[in-house]
């Protein structure tokens, strides 16, 4: 339903790479065509000269033609994009990476957002559980907000528990055993039961 309109990163249809997010395009910078990027990933140094990106939900692949740190984010070049209006179409986009090109993590850590944490297919349909243990429903979609992604918890009565994925709330994910442990912040769930 809802799901089918925004497709999360890293839940491709059949036959399509899972993609890592590695950052989000914000605006052009000088007027030599290269997009200043916010970095979302804990290994920017992966991203080199003639590696193809694909830029937001259509998945556009763009070969990085040049790559240099700058402040609290980074400066990419693309091939073909050679204006700032150019990158002026690209702005607020996500930047993703094939999953294959992720770097190893230890046994433990997942992928999120291009940080330690997982792709978004790994954690669908994990069970959400409390501090207690108690089960409070499964994990059935993940939307993309700008500040962070938020988890859509379908519960056993058929509410949805929207959660925050943010560290205060989200304390462990154990992909082994496919649940995620969350601590439930004051009034979530008031919230979510008085939405419907």
């Amino acid at each position: 339903m809802s799901g089918d309109k925004e497709r999360p990163a890293g839940s491709p249809s059949a036959g399509e790479p899972a993609l890592l997010v590695v950052g989000k395009i914000r605006r052009p910078h000088g007027v030599a065509g290269e997009a200043l990027v916010e970095v979302y990933t804990d290994f920017p140094e992966r991203l080199v000269p003639n590696m193809v990106v694909f830029v937001g939900e259509a998945h556009q692949p763009l070969r990085i033609q040049r790559y240099r740190t700058h402040k609290n984010g980074f400066l990419l070049a693309f091939e073909g994009i050679t204006t700032p209006e150019q990158v002026g179409h690209l702005r607020n986009q996500l930047l993703y990476i094939p999953a294959v090109d992720r770097p190893p993590l230890p046994e433990g850590e997942y992928y999120h957002h291009g940080r330690a944490v997982t792709y978004h297919h790994q954690i669908l349909g994990l069970s959400v559980v409390d501090e207690k243990g108690q089960e409070l429903g499964k994990l059935t979609e993940i939307l993309e907000t700008g500040a962070n992604d938020v988890y859509v918890v379908k519960r056993s009565d058929g509410t949805e528990l929207l959660l925050p994925a943010i560290s205060e709330v989200v304390l462990d994910v154990d992909l082994p055993r496919k649940t995620m442990r969350v601590h439930l912040l004051p009034g979530l769930v008031e919230e979510e039961t008085n939405d419907e």
